[in-house]
């Protein structure tokens, strides 16, 4: 079969006939498709309650019923997939009616294992499509003005490496850094890389989740399980099913999350807000954070054994003052990146402003450089940008100022406050460093133009 057939799918099988079931089931098991099976209309439903699928084969008699009963049902509570009615009573009105009702397909009865492989190659291959070409309508504009992943940095090079052997495995992967170093960038890159590339890439920004509604999110709800549930939700571990679940700010769940997404990585089951039955997913998780979770753990913020479970493999996602070699080259893509959907074109950045972009500690990161560079071409009339239109200061004639030395106290005070910001690993621990507040520090590199 073709490569697009080569990624975890799922598929449920739907006929009365056990044989039927079981042929089905081997040819599909052969091309790599999870396969589940029931032989009643209420089975059917049972199976769309506990997992996802892509595509639904469906008798078109199931006893004395009939199939196309059950199958606007299955496309109300799984818009996603394809039913592909089979049958031995194969008749032009029975197939316009199914296809009106929403088939993709139609298979008489008897059927080979090629047609059905063909059969099911056109569904899976159909909803790659439609994957791909959502994702690329929600994020064109974005995804080109976000970090290339070439390199001058031989240390961020060798951590792409080891980030690359990470994705290949299905394990559990922890990004941490600072804000603003490209984290969901890097998430969205070892998707590619990762066993699962073809299955959806489904994003959680948890500081933007009420504590009421994480779990409902993560997991999904049933009818009626809180004040204003009007109906069954499905959650995000759901819509990730086959693919990558990435979790942004995981340090930012509640208890009662915290709790689910634990036994989610423990046996890979869950259950609905409100609803006591169990689910599976197949799932790859990747999870994110800024924050030390190892104190949110000590202050009882953060459950012990999940920090564990979440874990298995950390990568510690490089700073951009610790890629002095990168600097530039993405100043410079960023740069052709805004030229473009601005409309303007030959912008270049001077001498004075490149040395002062290298001279810069850029305690944002890449965010921090990417919204410099874009607020530059959108203000800056003239074809060559300077210093001062990043927001930074031209880098001075000499690099240190001593104590003692015939300099004022504001400029004493500026050496400080950007070495301090330079070295500390934030904002915040730069504001304790110099005994200040996060708000005057602000204040005070806008003063000095180092903001």
């Amino acid at each position: 079969m073709a490569t697009s057939m080569d990624s975890s799918w799922s598929a449920l099988i739907v006929d009365d006939d056990p044989a039927i079931r079981q042929s089905l089931r081997l040819c599909l098991e052969a091309e790599r498709g999870r396969v589940q099976q029931a032989g009643t209309a209420a089975g059917c439903l049972d199976a769309l309650e506990r997992g996802r699928f892509d595509v639904v084969f469906l008798d078109l008699w199931l006893g004395s019923e009939s199939g196309l009963t059950v199958l606007p049902e299955i496309l109300r509570r799984q818009p996603g997939a394809g039913v592909i009615v089979i049958t031995a009573y194969a008749t032009y009105e029975s197939a316009v009616e199914a296809m009106k009702l929403g088939a993709v397909d139609y298979l008489p009865k008897p059927f080979t294992p090629d047609q059905v492989r063909t059969a099911a190659q056109r569904v899976v291959t159909a909803g790659v499509l439609r994957r791909r070409l959502t994702e690329l309508q929600d994020r064109l504009d974005e995804t080109e003005g976000e970090i290339n992943f070439e390199t001058c940095s031989p240390s961020y090079a060798a951590f792409l490496q080891t980030a690359h052997r990470a994705a290949a495995s299905d394990a559990v992967v922890l990004l941490r850094g600072e804000s603003g170093t490209g984290k969901t960038v890097l998430a969205r890159w070892m998707r590619k890389y990762s066993r699962r590339p073809e299955g959806p890439f489904v994003t959680v920004h948890c500081p933007m989740l009420s504590n009421e509604l994480m779990s409902s999110v993560l997991f999904g709800h049933k009818k009626g399980a809180f004040t204003g549930a009007v109906a069954d939700a499905v959650g995000k571990v759901e819509e990730a099913e086959g693919g990558t679940l990435f979790l942004d700010e995981v340090g930012d769940l509640n208890a009662d999350a915290q709790a689910r997404l634990l036994r989610f990585l423990n046996d890979r089951t869950y259950e609905r807000v409100g609803e006591a039955k169990e689910r599976q997913a197949d799932v790859r998780l990747i999870a994110a954070t800024n924050r030390a979770l190892e104190d949110d753990v000590k202050a009882g913020r953060f459950r012990e054994d999940l920090f564990f479970r979440l874990n298995v493999i950390t990568l510690t996602v490089p700073s951009l003052r610790e890629r002095k070699d990168d600097l530039l080259p993405l100043a410079r893509h960023y740069l052709s990146f805004f030229e473009r959907r601005q409309g303007r074109r030959h912008l270049t950045f001077s001498p004075a402003c490149e040395a002062a972009i290298t001279a810069h500690a850029w305690p944002g990161n890449l965010r921090e450089l990417r919204n410099a560079v874009e607020r530059a071409v959108i203000l800056c009339p003239a074809s060559v940008i300077e210093a001062p239109d990043l927001g930074l200061a031209p880098p001075r004639s000499t690099s240190t100022v001593e104590l003692g030395a015939d300099v004022s106290l504001e400029v004493l005070e500026r050496e400080h406050i950007a070495r301090v910001v330079a070295r500390a690993g934030s904002y915040e621990a730069a504001a304790r460093i110099l005994g200040i507040d996060v708000t005057t520090l602000q204040r005070k590199r806008k003063r000095y133009g180092l903001a």
